[in-house]
């Protein structure tokens, strides 16, 4: 597997509510962000993936909050990938405070990939350069493709 580097950042003033913590939609773009720097750190920025015709729609999302946020804030993004079997991806998001070095908010994005005009391709077979390094940050192995 690739080893990739956390997502890090700090909590801007406009992701916050009048309650003075961040919204809880703003979890969710985080992880968001945090995945499309992994894809980049491992060679797969988003537009180089969109070029080659691929698009990776979310399928599902689920977030549970455990400590709020508040502007100014660092954290930090580990994502974890779960499954990959050439036309199905997910991955685990675990948000940490920087400071305080707690978990505050895990979850979890499913994703399939599709071409231009909506119908799912097989990486493996449509993309083997995209799909070798899918496969290598994921973990996978010859065997488990299939399942």
């Amino acid at each position: 597997m690739t080893e990739t580097k956390d997502y890090v950042r700090k909590v801007q003033y406009y992701e916050t509510d009048r309650m003075g913590i961040v919204h809880h939609s703003n979890y969710i773009r985080w992880m968001e962000e945090a995945r499309t720097d992994v894809l980049e750190q491992i060679g797969l920025p988003y537009d180089k993936i969109e070029r080659a015709g691929i698009l990776i729609p979310v399928l599902g999302v689920s977030c549970d909050y455990r400590i709020s946020f508040r502007y100014s804030e660092v954290f930090r993004v580990k994502v974890i990938p779960e499954k990959f079997n050439g036309i199905k991806m997910s991955l685990r998001y675990e948000i940490y405070g920087q400071e305080d070095g707690k978990l505050h908010a895990a979850g979890e994005t499913s994703h399939c990939f599709l071409d231009r005009k909506m119908k799912p391709v097989h990486m493996k077979r449509d993309y083997p350069e995209i799909y070798s390094r899918l496969t290598e940050y994921m973990g996978v192995k010859e065997e488990e493709e299939s399942l």
